[in-house]
């Protein structure tokens, strides 16, 4: 069934759409309209998966205090078998590209600013987390089940990936660390900057519950990524890792920067194989073999 957007604009917004201005079909879809009375909005949907009034209730709180995300218009509407919400378009702005540890500071003072606002916000946990973050599924098997990767030829998978996720899952799992809520999926392609600040932080269906240090280490690897994503140089971890702290203003433990370091190979191991699933280029499994031993030794993996 077709979702038709200017059907539930008109029910839940009180205008159709006039216009279409932007398109994006991923795991959401994403519709940035003008309404006829002249609003430009943007409308999210996405499969129904549970997750999607806890992250929107997190990322209303966030703007209301001030953090630069877009503000939500609805709740989410379930519709068609979908989750549906406007908001309200937050443009301009550019991205800060680059993986140097200086870029890494950058980041980790926003990743830290956001962790602290999202430690107020209280929301049921929205879960199962993204499949990227998804190490603590209950699945038989070592990844999280996902049809459409599954049913592909696993035998390409390369061993020394499998056998690297094995051992940081294993890590991940073995913690007892709280979980908290985070954004999952802390990216490059999902910032946008102006005269050197933060204007936005976009891709809140992707918030997570896993324990603050393998959020904070899921990020310091993949803050740099755009499409195809990668694995940022060890030393811009450390300097990720190193701002976030001092920003927190508290230290992480031992445990904790084991954790982190864990967290900062997951991501890209997911990638890792969905690279040579597709039978992309593969920068994520490139430089998981050149990283992996030096990583993993930081995690006491």
């Amino acid at each position: 069934m077709t979702f038709d957007v200017s059907a539930w604009c008109s029910s839940e917004l009180g205008s159709p759409v006039a216009g279409v201005l932007y398109e994006r079909v991923s795991i959401s879809t994403v519709s940035g309209v003008r309404l006829a009375d002249g609003r430009e909005v943007y409308v999210k949907a996405r499969p129904d998966d549970g997750r999607a009034v806890s992250c929107v209730a997190a990322q209303a709180s966030l703007a209301a205090r001030g953090f630069p995300c877009p503000r939500p218009l609805t709740p989410v509407v379930v519709a068609d078998g979908l989750a549906v919400h406007a908001e309200e378009p937050l443009p301009g702005g550019e991205m800060l590209l680059g993986s140097s540890p200086d870029v890494a500071r950058r980041y980790a003072a926003v990743f830290a600013r956001l962790m602290t606002l999202l430690a107020g916000v209280s929301v049921p946990p929205p879960l199962p987390s993204p499949r990227w973050a998804r190490w603590d599924h209950t699945g038989p098997g070592l990844w999280p089940e996902i049809d459409f990767l599954d049913a592909r030829d696993q035998s390409v998978v390369p061993s020394l990936v499998s056998e690297m996720a094995f051992r940081v899952r294993k890590r991940l799992l073995a913690t007892s660390l709280p979980c908290v809520l985070g954004h999952a999926d802390f990216e490059a392609q999902n910032l946008r900057w102006q005269d050197g600040e933060v204007l936005a932080v976009h891709d809140w269906d992707s918030l997570a519950w896993q324990p603050e240090a393998a959020l904070a280490g899921a990020a310091s690897g993949a803050f740099a990524n755009v499409s195809p994503p990668g694995l940022v140089p060890i030393g811009s971890s450390a300097a990720f890792l190193e701002t976030y702290q001092q920003v927190r203003g508290r230290a992480f433990s031992l445990e904790e920067r084991e954790i982190a370091w864990a967290g900062s190979m997951w991501t890209a191991l997911h990638n890792a194989r969905w690279e040579v699933l597709h039978g992309d280029p593969t920068p994520s499994g490139d430089a998981v073999r050149e990283q992996g031993a030096e990583r993993l030794r930081l995690a006491n993996a």
